[in-house]
């Protein structure tokens, strides 16, 4: 009996490794993954359950799905959350958790043969999941830990043929940030052996993949389950060996954990992007130390010099939180401050609200809305002006930079500072280009964060003509 299910991924690149894993799975039980979800038999929501606006994007997309007339299955961060109250308060979708990944074709023809089943009961997985190498299960996926395949060939089916693809890393958190829930649905950090990762970064290299971009909620801490706090270290070199691979990025780097040896080994490999995707969160020591963070202004200012020392045209970006329990207009002035003098190539700004099952949320000092939503107008409109400013810095640099689409008279992709969707792009002028081909190109101007290069080494370029082709302004 032909069966077809779609597939709709929210959220960030792990929610889009863990529908590539469940397309996989579908695919292997003889599901067809559709693309539109008026076409299948049943519409899977992987939803994201981060931040206010997030919930309320997943829950309008379940209700768009089942519009469809078809049967809506909820999976994802939101689900795994908030699991029977969902099911309740949305009974136009079927709510299943991580643990249902395994045997997702069963569960979807448990759907549509009009079978029962209970949704899924919120637990604390930091209770659930293994903390120690000697507590680890043989196989991950035993303990329900998405993106956690298992085997030497990752039971994945990519969902987007472009050059770029996300890779994970790990998954869970043992961070304890009082604004934060995630290891409460995502559970304890789990990494994923290097082999697997290695095997899965093979596979995605055979389909096309060009640049892959190692994701985890805190990829610094990669290893440390596995006793080698500096795997990560190791493992770079071998992934930027990879046959079909040339770049590397690593995101969701803890400033906390950001020690010397990793530093040296995202500046210095070849292959490896001298890109920091560094979670700072504030700039004021007593925000932070309220967050259950660590570190000051001066601190991080301190660590990206570091960085700029070793490699002078690093990538850095962050996400702040503006208007956190307790947080003064001096404590905004010192953030402001900090982003002015730090130099980002990208920023996110989020206004605080509280979340449930958080510290945060019982903590006094609660600012009204209405000053949460002026701080994060004001840091916002810096943020824009500053981000656009260092676009401007970069005119006259010498960029590599990944083709990820060219039609229409349009070549674009994106330089070693620009990660997919959240720092701009790069068009390209000059010679002819495919997707997938990696340039070196010159800065000639920016808008916004994006940038416009011309080419000055491509495939039957002589890169001794580097050193003749001056820098514009």
């Amino acid at each position: 009996m032909s069966r077809s299910v779609a597939l709709v991924t929210l959220g960030c690149a792990r929610n889009d490794v863990d529908s590539e894993e469940l397309a996989g799975r579908l695919a292997g039980d003889g599901w067809q993954v559709a693309t539109e979800p008026a076409r299948a038999d049943v519409v899977i929501v992987n939803t994201c359950g981060f931040v206010a606006a997030a919930k309320k994007d997943s829950i309008d997309t379940l209700l768009a799905a089942a519009e469809t007339g078809r049967p809506v299955v909820a999976v994802g961060c939101l689900a795994e959350r908030y699991g029977a109250q969902l099911a309740r308060e949305l009974p136009e979708a079927r709510v299943l958790s991580f643990d249902d990944y395994a045997d997702i074709g069963g569960r979807l023809d448990d759907l549509l043969a009009g079978r029962a089943f209970d949704p899924h009961q919120p637990q604390d997985r930091r209770r659930l999941l293994p903390l120690t190498p000697a507590d680890r299960p043989a196989g991950a996926g035993d303990v329900g830990i998405p993106g956690h395949a298992g085997g030497p060939r990752p039971l994945r089916r990519r969902l987007d043929g472009g050059p770029v693809a996300p890779l994970k890393l790990a998954s869970g958190c043992d961070r304890r940030c009082a604004f934060c829930a995630i290891p409460r649905f995502r559970g304890a950090f789990v990494s994923r052996p290097a082999e697997e990762v290695l095997g899965e970064a093979r596979w995605l290299a055979e389909q096309g993949v060009r640049e892959l971009v190692l994701v985890s909620e805190n990829s610094t801490s990669y290893g440390k389950d596995l006793g080698d706090l500096r795997l990560l270290e190791t493992l770079l070199p071998e992934l930027a060996r990879v046959p079909g691979v040339r770049r590397i990025r690593v995101s969701y780097l803890q400033p906390a954990e950001l020690r010397g040896s990793l530093v040296e080994a995202l500046v210095g490999t070849p292959g490896v992007a001298a890109y920091f995707d560094l979670s700072f969160q504030h700039a004021s020591a007593d925000v932070l130390r309220r967050m259950r963070r660590f570190g000051s202004g001066d601190h991080f200012l301190g660590l990206l010099a570091d960085i700029r020392a070793a490699a002078p045209q690093a990538g850095a970006r962050s996400n702040v939180i503006v208007g956190f329990p307790g947080e003064t207009r001096a404590d905004v002035t010192a953030l402001s401050r900090f982003l002015e003098a730090a130099r980002l190539d990208g920023i996110g700004v989020f206004g605080y609200s509280d979340e449930d099952g958080t510290e945060a949320a019982t903590l006094p000092g609660k600012l009204p809305a209405a000053t949460v939503a002026r701080r994060l107008e004001r840091v916002s409109r810096l943020v824009e002006e500053l981000v656009a400013q260092r676009a401007e810095d970069r005119v006259g640099e010498l960029v590599e930079v990944l083709v990820e689409s060219v039609g229409d008279g349009r070549t674009e992709g994106r330089a070693a500072h620009q990660a997919p969707e959240v720092d701009g792009s790069t068009v390209l002028r000059g010679a002819a280009c495919a997707v997938g081909d990696l340039v070196r190109a010159r800065v000639v101007a920016a808008e916004g964060a994006d940038l416009l290069a011309d080419i000055v080494e491509h495939a039957g370029v002589d890169a001794d003509l580097l050193a003749d082709v001056p820098a514009v302004r």
